[in-house]
């Protein structure tokens, strides 16, 4: 506790009356002299004590409690603060800083508080580095003639920087009691080189190109060289470009699937660049198909022929081809030529030459009778070598010398024909394949042991050779069997009794939904892949979705844009699926593995600001710093500078040192008033003196 006195003033008149008075003093004290009156001084002595008398000074006495100086440490660990080793540059000056305040403390009081700067929000927000609100949430409860100065330990790159332009240096410093100091981690001579997005389509039709816009800009004295952009489709390189630095590039690339496909750009490394964090951009695009084209040959008029073509009609995007045999060559009709309606089918067209214009082949109770020629049946083998999809559904005489299965479509088939069928009512049942494959897994009324769904009428006997066998009937015959062939797929139906769960026979069954999910599942939707590893991020959270038919997997190992590492153990979530999440730390482009698949996963916005342009720079902190006396350092160059106290208005910074200064704050506890001219006092002498002028006079 200290002890200061002082004389204050607390004036009994308005000031304006005080003066009043002090001129009519000095009238008469000018007229007595020009009269020649000897008691004039004596006068003006006694109007001055009057005047001191109205002015009421007394004498202070206070106790005083000194404060504590505060100081704020600002420590920058945003997202750019990770890069080119800034990350432990800024971690040692802080360590050396901290210790530094602790020493000044012990000789002056001095509170150093160290606050962090995150990037704003969580891993998916784009607030960017908010350090001018960090320095005022930490100094907001501290009075301004308290705050000894700030140091800043940053990349320099703050996003909520306010508008100074309007303001002059002593407005700042105003706002911004300093000094403040900038510990800069950045390094001179760096440049980066970053990809910008500039536009990309969310929504495409599979079968034609996106367009992509993007541009490859160099910031800071980048050496010369030729930007190379490559682009992959779920992990899948499809083209490489070299684009022209900072000028705006348009490229295409094919969509060939429908459902999300995960398009990467990445540009190629320039060497010593700080980063290449911002050297690659993820988005999505989800493929819809314009229009679905399906082919169905029907090798004769049947009950379920109907159900096959109202099921296909019934979607607006399916463009349907139906072929129906009405009868065979050998079979002559009596009908003139002339009186017949129907016209030859293109058959040679179809089959030869725009077999690939269809995404869908069925063959519906299709029995060789000199139709299609066996070159035809060879185009469709090729078709689906090349890509194509095909379904079969069988009938009776699938097992018959003139079965499907004597024909080149033979070795597409994942079943043979044994021969027989099975004439009785029975319930298909989903296998143990079955029900991890989520072509089946979650259909309507699927339970494994008992559904609740119609029976059939017709098993066709065949035996399982490749592929797998997702539904069986009676005796666990296979009933529904997948396969892949070459790029294609085949899949085949083992019964000509589907189409009672349209007509609602003993409750019908989810028909349509099964035909639609094997129908997509051959068009290869990505969403029905029965072996797929998928990531979906929602804000922060990151949920991987392991699709298998064989062992479960272990684990997902993730590797973080910044480089870091992390395992997730996986957890069953069904049959056939495991799930596993994690909370991602940081924003950009996680690549996560079992060890078997691979999938990214893009966290937050495909240009974060943090790495918008990662280079360190004082210009945007220079108002303040120059407005307050503070100084501006690379920690690179310097080192961490020594930390002093300067009192009043000294210089606060040197060669390789920084000041803080000494405020002398203090809040008075005590305080004591004696007066110094008691009324009755001044009125005494001020009698007196009169007296003595008036004796004076009369001599």
């Amino acid at each position: 506790m200290n002890s200061a006195t002082g004389i204050v003033f607390a004036p009994v008149v308005p000031l304006w009356a005080m003066l009043v008075f002090a001129v009519l003093i000095l009238a008469v004290f000018v007229f007595s002299l020009w009269r020649g009156a000897r008691g004039a001084w004596l006068r003006l002595l006694a109007g001055l004590v009057l005047l001191a008398a109205l002015a009421d000074p007394k004498l202070t006495q206070e106790d005083r409690e000194p404060l504590t100086d505060v100081a704020l440490l600002l420590v920058d660990e945003s997202a750019s603060q990770t890069i080119d080793g800034r990350a432990e540059l800024t971690a040692q000056a802080a360590e050396v800083m901290r210790a530094a305040a602790e020493r000044e403390g012990r000789r002056a009081p001095l509170e150093l508080r160290v606050a962090t700067v995150e990037s704003g929000g969580d891993a998916v927000g784009d607030a960017g580095t908010r350090l001018f609100d960090a320095m005022e949430t930490a100094l907001a409860d501290v009075g301004s003639d308290r705050i000894a100065g700030a140091v800043l330990i940053t990349d320099g790159r703050a996003h909520d920087a306010p508008d100074l332009s309007a303001l002059d240096a002593e407005a700042i410093a105003e706002r911004f009691t300093g000094p403040v100091h900038v510990l800069s981690t950045g390094r001179e001579g760096a440049y980066d080189r970053r990809l910008i997005l500039e536009s990309a389509p969310s929504f495409g039709i599979v079968g034609e190109e996106v367009q992509i816009r993007l541009r490859v800009v160099d910031q800071g004295p980048a050496p010369a060289a030729a930007a190379r952009i490559t682009l992959s489709i779920d992990g899948r390189p499809v083209r490489r470009d070299t684009v022209t630095l900072d000028e705006a590039t348009t490229i295409s690339a094919p969509l060939d699937k429908g459902g999300a496909s995960v398009f990467e750009l990445e540009v190629e490394e320039l060497a010593g660049e700080i980063t290449t964090r911002n050297n690659r951009a993820l988005f999505t695009v989800q493929g819809a198909r314009d229009r679905l084209r399906v082919l169905l040959v029907s090798g004769q008029p049947h009950a379920g022929e109907r159900a096959w073509r109202n099921l296909l009609k019934a979607d607006p995007s399916v463009d349907l081809v139906h072929f129906t045999i009405l009868r065979p060559p050998s079979k002559m009709s009596g009908t003139p030529i002339r009186e017949l309606s129907l016209i030859p089918f293109p058959t040679r067209e179809l089959f030869m030459q725009k077999i690939d214009d269809f995404d869908l082949v069925i063959f519906d109770k299709y029995v060789r009778r000199g139709v299609l020629a066996p070159a035809y049946l060879q185009n469709v083998t090729e078709y689906v070598r090349r890509g194509g999809a095909v379904l079969i559904a069988a009938g009776p005489d699938f097992g018959g010398p003139s079965s499907l299965y004597r024909s080149p479509l033979a070795e597409l088939m994942p079943a043979t024909p044994t021969g027989g069928s099975v004439n009785t009512l029975f319930t298909p049942l989903l296998t143990e394949t079955g029900e991890k494959h989520p072509v089946t897994a979650t259909l309507p009324q699927a339970d494994a042991t008992d559904p609740t769904w119609g029976r059939w009428m017709r098993l066709i006997e065949v035996s399982p050779r490749s592929g797998n066998v997702l539904m069986s009937g009676e005796n666990d015959q296979p009933l529904l069997v997948l396969d892949r062939v070459g790029e294609g797929r085949v899949a085949m139906l083992a019964t000509d009794t589907a189409w009672l769960w349209s007509r609602g026979y003993e409750g019908g069954g989810p028909l349509a939904e099964m035909l639609r999910r094997v129908a997509h599942w051959l068009m290869k939707e990505p969403q029905l892949e029965e072996d797929a590893l998928t990531a979906v991020a929602e804000g922060a959270n990151v949920e991987i979705v392991r699709r298998s038919l064989g062992d479960a997997p272990e684990a997902a190992d993730i590797v973080a844009p910044s480089g870091e590492r992390l395992s997730v153990p996986f957890a069953p979530s069904g049959p056939g699926r495991w799930r596993a999440q994690f909370e991602a730390a940081e924003q950009g482009l996680y690549s996560i593995t079992d060890g078997v698949l691979e999938t990214p996963a893009a966290v937050g916005p495909a240009s974060p600001k943090e790495f918008e342009n990662p280079l360190a720079t004082f210009d945007i902190l220079r108002p303040v710093v120059e407005a307050t006396g503070g100084a501006m350092m690379m920690l690179r160059d310097v080192g961490t500078p020594a930390l002093r106290r300067v009192a009043g208005s000294r210089r606060a910074y040197g060669a390789d040192w920084i000041g803080l200064r000494e405020r002398g704050a203090y809040v008075v506890r005590d305080s004591r008033l004696t007066p110094l001219a008691p009324g009755w006092l001044a009125l005494l002498i001020a009698a007196a003196l009169l007296l003595g002028a008036w004796r004076m006079e009369g001599r």
